[in-house]
């Protein structure tokens, strides 16, 4: 009863978000509509049956409706990102029966987690419906993930942005959007929908796109979600000025949008600059990729500094900054270079940005407090504050951030092992994980940038899956509903 008391009201809550959600299959219906493509009906029957059966879960579970509490935030959140995929996979399992629901629903996943990473193949010959499908997918889920950082995450205790969390109404101390919520989405989709639009036009202007192609791959962008309209992912347009749109743009979106927002409001660039976690994202990813350039110029791998420069950029940019975009088979490169940008992919990212991994914030705090730990050695009565972007971090936040990287380096081995335990190989098996805990789209081996996921069996498919929501809701918020103690009253 006591657990029935507690599903049942987050229950009529997700009915009604699922509901909502499903309206979003109205734009590719009307793009199978007007282009006449094969994805109509599949599009229109998973809309009619899953508004049918939202409203029957909806009424079924009405009179259990209550104020929502801050425990009941942690199930709503898990539930949303657990139902909305499976959702979302409807109408793909109805285009093509012959995809398993496993398949479907690992895509789904890929694409609301901005992961990336896809079990399908022939993407170049999917209509244009599901490709328009599959990255709004990548942009809602990239919007939802900026709202649930910035104003949703925090109010739970968890999640990169509880280190900007203020006493005050607000969701941040040192970047106050508005006191309420909803206002504070409105103004991040705000940005967001404008630097996608900006971005698509550009990429159409560039000269190699479609409008569908252009729409699409800012939509992956902004998101960071890497989707692709073709197999060969960015290398179908070879394109140096698509390329470096893109670049720009990716490094926009690991950027807090909540910065973003403040530069535009104020009109002053100063504000990205003030920005510690910016600054330090920007210098490791020029560094990264300057002197990762010469060892690939060093190994032969392209034949000047310039060509090696060019896709070292792109596909370290995409990689750290958790897109999954590719423009060559980096898997093929000395091995140094593709581990090193999925290395990166675990803490590149800015909080309250649509990227993943442990984030950049997290990554300042535990470098500041190492080397304060050193001073501490030499020093020790000395009491020295540990100060990120002019903030002092209390030390239970310190503490909150140490939990939080165990947790993930825990989460790294064990799945890792599970893998392994399935039959995959270890490279395969460890850049998965790492691809998807951080959501940053293709790994190594098997799952590398000429392949794709669905090489693996279910029970991986499963585990993938498993590891993408995991790495997207900052483990924390999944894993306390693991704990007997969350569920007594």
């Amino acid at each position: 009863m006591a657990l029935s008391r507690r599903i049942l009201p987050v229950a009529n809550v997700l009915a009604r978000v699922a509901g909502i959600f499903s309206l979003s299959l109205l734009a590719p219906i009307a793009l199978a509509w007007f282009g006449g493509d094969a994805g109509l009906w599949p599009f229109i029957d998973a809309l009619i049956g899953l508004q049918a059966i939202c409203l029957l879960t909806f009424l079924a579970t009405r009179r259990y409706r209550r104020e929502m509490q801050a425990r009941d935030g942690f199930i709503l959140v898990v539930g949303l990102w657990t139902v909305l995929p499976a959702v979302a996979a409807v109408p793909l399992q109805l285009y093509n029966p012959g995809w398993s629901f496993t398949d479907c629903y690992f895509e789904a996943m890929s694409g609301l987690t901005t992961t990336g990473a896809t079990a399908f193949a022939g993407l170049d010959q999917l209509p244009p419906s599901l490709n328009l499908w599959r990255h709004l997918l990548n942009w809602l889920g990239g919007m939802g993930i900026i709202v649930l950082a910035v104003a949703i995450m925090p109010l739970l205790g968890v999640g990169g942005m509880q280190l900007f969390k203020a006493e005050t109404p607000g969701p941040m101390k040192d970047a106050k959007l508005t006191p309420r919520i909803h206002e504070t989405a409105r103004n991040l989709w705000l940005v967001y929908a404008g630097l996608t639009l900006v971005c698509a036009l550009l990429l159409k202007y560039a000269g190699a796109m479609s409008w569908l192609d252009a729409v699409c791959h800012a939509m992956a962008a902004l998101s960071l979600g890497g989707f692709s309209t073709h197999d060969a992912s960015v290398g179908f347009f070879d394109s140096p000025l698509i390329e470096g749109i893109l670049i720009v743009f990716m490094l926009l979106a690991a950027t807090n949008f909540a910065t973003h927002y403040l530069a535009l409001t104020g009109r002053r660039l100063a504000t990205y600059w003030h920005d510690s976690e910016f600054k330090s994202m920007l210098l490791l990813i020029v560094g990264s990729t300057l002197l990762l350039a010469g060892y690939l110029l060093w190994h032969s791998t392209y034949p000047d500094y310039l060509t090696a420069l060019r896709h070292t950029a792109f596909n370290l940019v995409s990689i750290a900054t958790d897109s999954g975009f590719a423009s060559q088979d980096f898997g093929q490169w000395p091995i140094l270079v593709p581990l090193t940008m999925l290395l990166l992919s675990c803490m590149t990212a800015c909080a309250g940005s649509t990227g993943g991994g442990i984030k950049m914030i997290r990554t300042l705090v535990m470098l500041r407090e190492s080397g304060r730990q050193f001073r501490s050695l030499i020093h020790p009565q000395s009491v020295t504050p540990l100060r990120v972007n002019g903030m002092v971090i209390a030390n239970p936040v310190i503490f909150a951030v140490m939990g939080f990287v165990f947790l993930y380096v825990a989460s790294i081995v064990v799945l890792t092992l599970a893998l392994l335990l399935t039959g995959l190989d270890f490279i395969s098996a460890f850049s998965a994980v790492l691809a998807c805990i951080n959501n940053a789209g293709p790994g190594l081996g098997v799952v590398g940038p000429a392949n794709n996921y669905g090489a693996l069996s279910d029970v991986q498919i499963w585990i993938c899956s498993f590891t993408m929501l995991l790495g997207r809701l900052e483990i924390f918020s999944v894993l306390v509903l693991l704990t007997p103690t969350f569920w007594r009253s």
